[in-house]
């Protein structure tokens, strides 16, 4: 008896340091080690990719943002502040979840076929507002103009980028909007279009923000 106690109790004991040694090492040292090396050689990663304009944090260059004007009294959806790049469509679910403004709680893309009916009327009537929102007196949008990314979200509903194309296609409204010269805001995109990773990962992409963050230092000094 009393050795099948002494068994039972030295088996927990050895069971009991395991947990405790495991729980330094997996718990403690491990994270604190990651932590470390994250912290030391990719700092900006590791706190979320922040972007900083004078001097606050406005943002992650991971997420997208809204730019849309103030809700009106008794309106449910906002209206687009159209000073602005616009990114891709927001509501990544649809009509299915919360995740209709860049909201962090769900993401995920609609998940319907390309010939579901639902679908294809979001997108014909994305294509009809960015052709409305786009056209200006000297420069009118073609349906044939908008490319996909201007009217379909992408698969987390959270891309902060957009296409070269679609950012070309905002050119003419965000200049005259800003009262600036369609050559600047051209130059502004180009300096913001990032290339394929490593060359051949991906495809050429503009982080909306930090154009916008370009735009809004070259507005001001205007």
């Amino acid at each position: 008896m009393n050795h099948s106690v002494t068994t039972t109790a030295r088996l927990l004991w050895a069971g009991l340091r395991a947990l405790l040694v495991l729980t330094l090492v997996t718990g403690v040292l491990y994270p604190l080690a990651v932590t470390g090396v994250a912290q030391t050689l990719f700092p900006g990663r590791a706190n979320g990719s922040e972007i900083t304009a004078h001097g606050r944090v406005v943002g992650s260059s991971l997420i997208g943002q809204a730019y849309d004007l103030p809700l009106k009294k008794g309106q449910k959806t906002p209206e687009p502040d159209l000073r602005w790049f616009q990114g891709r469509p927001r509501n990544g679910l649809g009509t299915n979840s919360v995740n209709t403004g860049y909201d962090l709680i769900v993401s995920g893309a609609t998940n319907r076929s390309g010939d579901n009916a639902d679908l294809i009327a979001w997108i014909e009537e994305a294509r009809a507002a960015v052709v409305e929102d786009n056209s200006t007196a000297g420069h009118r949008v073609r349906p044939s103009d908008v490319p996909p990314d201007a009217v379909t979200s992408s698969g987390s509903g959270l891309d902060p980028d957009i296409s070269p194309a679609y950012a070309a296609l905002q050119v003419h409204r965000v200049a005259e909007r800003n009262r600036l010269p369609v050559a600047e805001v051209r130059g502004l995109v180009r300096e913001h279009t990032e290339g394929r990773t490593l060359g051949f990962v991906g495809e050429p992409r503009v982080n909306v923000l930090e154009l916008n963050i370009a735009l809004a230092e070259r507005a001001a000094r205007r």
